[in-house]
């Protein structure tokens, strides 16, 4: 009888002549027993990978730990559902189409435009370091309260993306290949509009800015402004009153004011409110003291914006600063800061240099390749 020894040392012989026998006839031990091979991911997968959450640049108050929400999962799914057109009713908008990567998140045309060419009479402000404001009040009159809720508007604006939110579902639920990925961001794979939003808003607090040439000189590089970009800081901090509004790190108080733009005198006899093209604050609080007031708009890359302000009516950073100079239109409502403003015709130059020295990175990206089908 064999020993369980003798046995165990016979082992690798017949391992040896088993493998040789096989050999002989053209076999292999993977051919008798194949391994099943692992699925390929879809072609949209590949193109657009989970990522780790990006790291804040100098200067950006991005905080990831204060919003748990945001995820490495959630944010992938955002950046599709952020450019793909299929959520506008006519599938040629998206929220790229007036939140433009090269333009800071932001759009290089005065207003912005809608499906079937519609214009808006307000300029799409920028996306950046939008997870971290002063107060939690988003677009230009602070209509909506939260990033998520920012990212509903556009859906079902008539003249921007022209749906609406069970539109947006619709059109999600027949897409089957982003099934798997709202179960991945979230947990199962329900589609709802607050999930949409919370994606999209996801990917859009990930687009940071920071690491400007003003940054590294607050952190100590003497040299990474010009001495004409370093004049123009003292008087933004100092006797011009910039920074009154454009304050913090994102250079916003988050708050509304009239700056003078979009006012007219009215005709003789009419009341002054007459004047304003745009109620801005004043359609939401209805209250007369926001009539004309507008959100104080970051200053991050201010120089990749142009036209600015709320209705796109001024072509330069010149002529925006030219504007404070001469104190803005006295409309009835004027900022106080505004109408105090002190800086001289020669200091125009300085001021622009500042601006422009505010131009930083962390938000570069571009749209996906190809989307979930």
């Amino acid at each position: 009888m064999t020993t369980g020894r003798s046995l165990r040392s016979a082992l690798p012989a017949l391992a040896a002549a088993l493998a040789a026998a096989l050999a002989a006839a053209g076999c292999s031990p993977a051919a008798v027993r194949p391994e099943a091979a692992a699925p390929s991911p879809p072609p949209w997968e590949a193109d657009n990978p989970v990522r780790p959450l990006p790291v804040p640049p100098l200067g950006s108050p991005a905080d990831f730990a204060t919003v748990p929400w945001v995820t490495p999962e959630k944010v992938r799914l955002g950046r599709w559902l952020f450019y793909d057109r299929r959520l506008s009713a006519d599938g040629t908008i998206s929220c790229a189409t007036c939140h433009e990567p090269e333009h800071g998140y932001s759009e290089d045309r005065p207003t912005s435009a809608g499906i079937r060419g519609q214009v808006g009479t307000r300029k799409s402000p920028p996306v950046l370091n939008a997870a971290w404001p002063i107060y939690p009040v988003f677009f230009w009159d602070g209509r909506a309260r939260s990033l998520q809720e920012q990212a509903k508007g556009p859906m079902e604006n008539p003249i921007e993306m022209g749906n609406s939110h069970a539109g947006v579902l619709r059109t999600l639920h027949g897409v089957e290949g982003y099934r798997p990925y709202f179960r991945q961001a979230f947990g199962d794979d329900r589609i709802d509009i607050d999930r949409v939003a919370e994606a999209i808003a996801a990917y859009e607090a990930t687009r940071l800015s920071g690491d400007s040439a003003y940054d590294r000189f607050d952190a100590g590089d003497e040299r990474a402004l010009s001495p004409l970009a370093r004049q123009g800081r003292d008087l933004f901090f100092g006797r011009a009153r910039c920074s009154a509004c454009h304050l913090g790190p994102n250079f916003t108080d988050s708050r509304f004011h009239d700056v003078g733009v979009g006012w007219r005198p009215p005709p003789p006899g009419h009341p002054a409110a007459e004047g304003y093209r745009d109620p801005g604050r004043f359609a939401v609080t209805r209250d007369p003291k926001d009539l004309g007031a507008f959100k104080t708009p970051t200053l991050r890359d201010v120089a990749r914006r142009a036209p600015y302000m709320h209705d796109g009516s001024m072509k330069t950073l010149r002529e925006v600063v030219e504007h404070y100079q001469q104190r803005g239109d006295a409309s009835p409502n004027l900022a106080p800061d505004v109408a105090l403003a002190q800086f001289t015709p020669g200091e125009i130059p300085a001021l622009v240099a500042f601006l422009e020295a505010l131009d930083g990175r962390g938000f570069a990206d571009a749209p996906p390749r190809i989307f979930p089908r």
